[in-house]
């Protein structure tokens, strides 16, 4: 944003016309995103911008992005680490569970084939 914003203020300066560096420190508060607002209102209230130099903003600007990024990656990365979920199987209750659905199943084929002997 920086570079895009110096070369807008270098093609208006080659037209004859300047701002002071509260003015261009003003204009980049002005535009940044309201993401940013209370970085800006921070920085609006800590610090008088009337001689405020602009390399002084962009480093607080930089430091600033930098430490939303890093919590963005932190946050990620709890977000990744949250969503491993190991669940561990029992065999021998799987095996449980089919010999007795193994055992339900034989008394009934024999409690049908009982009733077809005696004519049901």
């Amino acid at each position: 944003m920086f570079s895009r914003f110096t070369n807008l203020i270098n093609a208006l300066q080659a037209l004859d016309k300047t701002y002071s560096n509260s003015e261009m420190v003003r204009k980049i508060l002005r535009y940044l995103p309201r993401t940013w607002m209370p970085k800006v209102t921070a920085i609006e209230e800590a610090k008088n911008l009337n001689v405020l130099p602009l390399e002084d903003l962009l480093g607080s600007l930089m430091t600033h992005e930098l430490s939303m990024q890093k919590k963005d990656d932190d946050e990620e990365k709890e977000k990744k680490k949250k969503k491993i979920v190991a669940l561990k199987s029992s065999q021998t209750e799987d095996s449980d569970d089919d010999d007795e659905l193994a055992f339900i199943t034989r008394r009934f084929k024999n409690y049908l084939a009982s009733k077809k002997k005696f004519g049901g």
